[in-house]
């Protein structure tokens, strides 16, 4: 499998979480209820799963091989990927601060939580997108068979140093919690 397969694989869950993300923001925003451990949840799926393990990947592995095969940094697809990932940790920054107003009482935090997701989405959406259909068809054409099995390999040592073994799984398995307690057409 190529190592543009597995963040592929991973785009799939992050947009299951996408989705979720999006019907709880619809439901915040209409006054419905969301308990606070289905937003820590959700925060912690897209902090760690997405971020810290996903977008890391990238970061520290992909972009760094086709950086060294020529590919530019500035004015090309990484260089966006790189702003696009940094904007989207200021999402999830408000979305927290959002939680943690709502845990206070405080009257607009369900609406800076729902604004700051309807922004995470669509960026990821759009950023998943850029990265399926143009950056990782750029890496496999620019990376050889021997360097993209050592990337693979890298990121699964990556992911284990990262985040643990087994919690990549863990999160997945939450999404898909999250997923039937949020079900598409609510």
């Amino acid at each position: 499998m190529r190592s543009t397969e597995e963040l592929k694989r991973e785009h799939v869950h992050i947009k299951a979480g996408l989705g979720v993300l999006e019907r709880v923001a619809g439901r915040l925003e209409a006054g419905g209820a969301v308990p606070d451990a289905d937003l820590d949840a959700l925060l912690e799926f897209l902090s760690v799963y997405a971020d810290k393990c996903h977008h890391a990947k990238e970061e520290d592995c992909l972009f760094p091989a086709l950086l060294a095969k020529g590919m530019p940094k500035e004015g090309g697809p990484i260089g966006i990927m790189l702003d696009e990932h940094v904007t989207g940790r200021g999402f999830i920054a408000r979305m927290r601060e959002g939680a943690a107003g709502r845990r206070a009482g405080k009257a607009d935090a369900a609406r800076t939580f729902a604004t700051a997701a309807r922004g995470y989405v669509a960026l990821l959406r759009e950023h998943i997108e850029k990265e399926d259909d143009m950056l990782f068809p750029m890496a496999d054409d620019t990376l050889s068979s021997a360097e993209d099995f050592r990337l693979a390999q890298q990121f699964q040592e990556f992911e284990i140093a990262r985040i643990g073994a087994g919690r990549h799984e863990q999160l997945e398995a939450a999404v898909a919690r999250l997923e039937r307690a949020y079900p598409a057409g609510t």
